[in-house]
């Protein structure tokens, strides 16, 4: 047995094989994984006898459920009307300016990936983003610049 299928396995017997498990199974393997592969959708359904097709419409609704492989730190910035009217743009400005990617894509060295994503949850603190599991808010171009600096001090 590979990695994965002792992964998914593991994840299985942990949270059952019904239909309700299946998200708790996706995160299970994005934690460990980082993403979703095709090879891991197909042994996840597999896993769980779930149409293959079933579980790749639940990993491409959910935007914390990555289908393609990301950096070290992703980089998720809010982009509800709240946030665009306090400044989202010029938080992505910054972003990209600082990392030298656009929005979708990955740093060559794999180490920071910017993705926009839907509501964080953090309106009354907006602009909002996260990096990883860490959630920052109140955001400015030089905070941007300040929490960036920290996570390639980090990461080097």
């Amino acid at each position: 047995m590979d990695p994965v299928q002792s992964l998914v396995k593991g994840l299985a017997d942990k949270y059952g094989r019904t239909r309700e498990s299946l998200l708790p199974v996706m995160q299970g393997v994005v934690q460990q994984e980082k993403y979703l592969s095709e090879y891991s959708m197909v042994e996840i359904a597999r896993e769980m006898d779930i149409p293959a097709s079933d579980v790749y419409g639940t990993a491409t609704f959910y935007s914390f459920l990555e289908t393609q492989p990301a950096g070290k730190f992703i980089i998720r910035v809010c982009k509800t009307i709240t946030c665009a009217m306090k400044g989202k743009n010029q938080i992505l400005f910054s972003i990209q300016d600082m990392l030298k990617i656009k929005v979708g894509e990955t740093t060559p060295d794999n180490r920071f990936t910017l993705l926009e994503t839907n509501c964080l949850g953090w309106c009354h603190k907006a602009p909002a983003m996260l990096i990883n599991d860490e959630v920052y808010t109140d955001l400015t171009p030089e905070k941007i610049r300040e929490i960036l600096s920290g996570y390639i001090k980090k990461s080097i």
